[in-house]
């Protein structure tokens, strides 16, 4: 099953103030603001939804097929990724603007002062999906995630004039979009993603119920955070999945991108939805446990044993047969 992710390819540059942001404005000057810290360390982390979700499912060994566009600095990063099993044929390269970027410094308080760079993720709408499958040979589903929304909207559009399926993911940008982008970007679906807050903001938005939005995807897939993931389809009772016991709680970015790569490639292997899921669940739990959203490592005979712990050994010997 070939499955292609379009999504924002990023990197986050992570500073560490060791002060207090508070205490550096000045009440009656705050029209005025001219500040610079002096920073403890710098962390470079490589993200962006398309390529966490991407990372995660060559982890597994599906060989997804990243869609996206990144800048002429991207060569160490596609490295990066095509050494996970990442293929990264179809990433447009901007000729003139840098990879998405995201720059934040936190303070003792954790407070956050960030700017976010789009560049050459404003240059993923020009990217022709047809031209992605004849690459490959044929997509089987397209992932649609956060990225540039009018490549949002135009690869939605392309899979539904050319009768691929297709799953809508919005996360980050759904605060952005109309209700009337947001019709548009799940009628017809597949698998429509959400968190639980997201669900009701896409029902607030658009105006449908839960039953309506239901009636226009083929499943709703619900991450429920610690409670693990629920989904759902017209005529079938629901697939409630827990997750696996945490070793720890380090760091939560990240984790749905997981949850989706284990998801998806629990459907490349084709194995049900229930089982799908468990994957995915796993996948995430193990992002948790780590700082970073692609600094994790899948050692399979641990993945395993975990797995096995958490959904017994029938569920495990299915999975078995297909982690590389």
């Amino acid at each position: 099953m070939r499955i292609a992710v379009t999504g924002s390819i990023a990197t986050d540059h992570l500073m560490t103030f060791p002060g207090r942001f508070a205490d550096q404005l000045v009440a009656d000057q705050l029209h005025t603001v001219s500040l610079s810290f002096l920073v403890d360390n710098l962390d470079v982390r490589r993200g962006g939804v398309g390529a966490n979700i991407c990372f995660g499912m060559g982890q597994l060994g599906t060989a997804p097929i990243l869609v996206g566009a990144a800048g002429s600095d991207f060569d160490e990063y596609r490295a990066w990724l095509d050494r996970h099993g990442v293929d990264t044929g179809s990433v447009r390269i901007s000729e003139v603007l840098h990879t998405a970027r995201f720059v934040c410094t936190t303070d003792a308080d954790h407070n956050q002062i960030g700017s976010f760079y789009t560049g050459a993720m404003s240059e993923a709408r020009q990217i022709e999906l047809q031209a992605v499958a004849e690459r490959v040979g044929g997509l089987d589903l397209v992932l649609i995630g956060a990225d540039d929304p009018e490549a949002m909207l135009r690869h939605t559009e392309e899979c539904k004039a050319r009768s691929i399926s297709f799953a809508a993911d919005f996360s980050q940008q759904i605060a952005r979009m109309s209700g009337d982008d947001i019709r548009t970007l799940l009628a017809g679906a597949t698998y429509l993603f959400s968190n639980e807050y997201e669900k009701g903001l896409i029902e607030s938005k658009t105006g449908w119920s839960d039953e309506e939005i239901l009636a226009k995807v083929g499943h709703r897939v619900t991450t429920l955070g610690s409670r693990g993931v629920r989904i759902e389809r017209v005529g079938d009772e629901p697939v409630i999945v827990g997750c696996p016991e945490e070793e720890g709680k380090v760091d939560p970015t990240g984790v749905g991108d997981a949850f989706r790569a284990g998801f998806l490639s629990g459907l490349a292997w084709g194995v049900g939805l229930e089982r799908a899921a468990q994957v995915g669940c796993m996948l995430a739990t193990l992002v948790i446990e780590t700082l970073g959203t692609q600094e994790y490592t899948l050692r399979r005979a641990n993945f395993m044993d975990r797995f096995t712990k958490a959904y017994g050994h029938e569920a495990a010997e299915e999975v078995r047969a297909h982690l590389s």
